[in-house]
């Protein structure tokens, strides 16, 4: 059956999702930033997300039990992050080169995100072709428009596909 006959995929693909940018290190100085649009909330207490990340992502390397990573929370103005993030980045490029930030806990933070959530990996399953990661939240905060506007939410065509 292909893609275009399957009819798990356009109800699959309607599923809403937010937009953030993981961000997050190798522990050894080098950086980088992802566009991630799987991120759900998993748990009350402790505060917990998930993120699945495609499998054939370097960034699985980094992503480590202990590994702290930022999700930056995208606005519906974020149209300059979405296009920056979704072009990729080699592992030793400058994911950040032109864009305003600061470092929390230890995480590089997008002053543009209308928000941002830092957490730490506990947990990873391999899903298929993706490994969704747990993260238990210990830091966050909303900027100066989180009020103003609201998160840019993802709405595919087709759940067999970005």
């Amino acid at each position: 059956m292909s893609n275009h006959d399957n009819p798990i995929f356009p109800v699959l693909g309607r599923i809403p999702s937010g937009v953030f940018i993981l961000t997050v290190g190798d522990g050894e100085g080098q950086e980088t930033g992802m566009l991630a649009s799987w991120v759900q909330q998993a748990a009350f207490e402790p505060q917990q997300v998930t993120v699945a990340v495609n499998g054939s992502r370097y960034v699985n390397q980094w992503l480590k039990d202990g590994t702290h990573i930022g999700l930056n929370l995208i606005g519906d103005s974020g149209g300059k992050l979405l296009g920056h993030f979704g072009k990729g980045f080699e592992p030793d490029a400058n994911a950040f080169g032109g864009l305003d930030t600061e470092t929390v806990s230890g995480v590089r933070v997008l002053k543009d995100a209308i928000g941002y959530l830092i957490g730490k990996v506990v947990s990873r399953m391999i899903t298929g072709d993706h490994v969704v990661y747990l993260i238990e939240l210990t830091d966050a905060a909303a900027t100066e428009n989180f009020d103003d506007e609201k998160p840019m939410v993802h709405i595919r065509k087709s759940g067999g596909h970005y």
